[in-house]
């Protein structure tokens, strides 16, 4: 048993006690414990590591290491902890994310050795809700997204992806990550679309983290030109129909806090403010 605070990679006899933790906060830690609870702490399957800081010997904040570094019920020792072993391993991240202030004072301490960072989101709020809007009727054309409709559904995800991050998810390995995630979440059934006649697609979202507790709705997006019509909100009511009835009974997602149209929308669908994340993106 470890008897003192430090920090060491779980495997996989940890995963109980690594789930005990992710439940502290379920719609916090939705994107996290939806990978835990698929992949297990196996870094092959997980796609990265799970970094735990324990005192007196106990589990008590994790961090995960993959694509993203994202600290988890990290305390401000925790977070030196995972700091000190993410400069010894060197980046290998695309971004940090997580709750604000573990989030914020991760990055300082990582800063000098590996920054500069493309972008600092400094305050992203977390917003959640339990129910439907009352008076936001859903659009019925938004309905879930079928497999042979990729080639429609990709164009959109790709120019909503590029908007929202700055890079293309096309670049490095051609996207076919991008595409396999993307595919991903059409085959299970949590992307969600406006396509209209034509065949273009005209909003679009998607449950992108699902656990028994809590959801997170990802990649809203309305197509440039239909943009300022109204649809954003009607869009969302009917993803939130479809999240509340068959996935999650919270659905949650984080937002820019300069995106004030979309913030807007969410709180018209009855979305409310409980939190808020950050991300540094490289």
């Amino acid at each position: 048993m470890l008897t003192q605070t430090t920090t060491r990679v779980l495997d996989p006899s940890d995963l109980d006690a690594a789930l005990a933790v992710l439940d502290r906060e379920p719609v916090a830690n939705a994107f996290v414990t939806a990978r835990v609870q698929v992949a297990g702490l196996d870094p092959w399957r997980l796609g990265g590591e799970m970094w735990g800081w324990y005192e007196d010997g106990m589990l008590a904040s994790l961090c995960y290491a993959g694509a993203n570094l994202v600290p988890i019920c990290a305390t401000p020792r925790a977070v030196r902890g995972f700091a000190d072993r993410a400069r010894r391993a060197g980046r290998r991240c695309s971004s940090i994310v997580g709750p604000a202030t573990a989030t914020a004072q991760l990055w300082r301490l990582l800063e000098p050795s590996w920054g500069p960072a493309r972008e600092v989101r400094t305050r992203q709020p977390l917003m959640v809700t339990d129910r439907l809007p009352d008076d936001i009727t859903p659009d019925p054309y938004v309905r879930r997204v079928r497999k042979d409709e990729m080639d429609t559904i990709m164009p959109a995800c790709v120019a909503m992806f590029t908007e929202e991050v700055g890079v293309s998810p096309m670049a490095g390995d051609g996207g076919l990550l991008y595409q396999a995630r993307v595919a991903e979440l059409v085959g299970s059934g949590r992307s969600f679309a406006h396509i209209d006649q034509d065949g273009k697609v005209v909003f679009k979202a998607e449950i992108g983290a699902a656990t028994p507790h809590a959801c997170q709705v990802q990649g809203v997006w309305v197509a440039p030109e239909y943009r300022g019509r109204g649809l954003a909100a009607p869009g969302m009511a009917a993803v939130l129909r479809y999240a509340l009835e068959d996935v999650a009974p919270v659905v949650s997602l984080y937002v820019n806090d300069f995106n004030t149209a979309a913030r807007a929308a969410y709180r018209r669908v009855g979305f409310q403010e409980v939190g808020a994340f950050m991300s540094v993106l490289f």
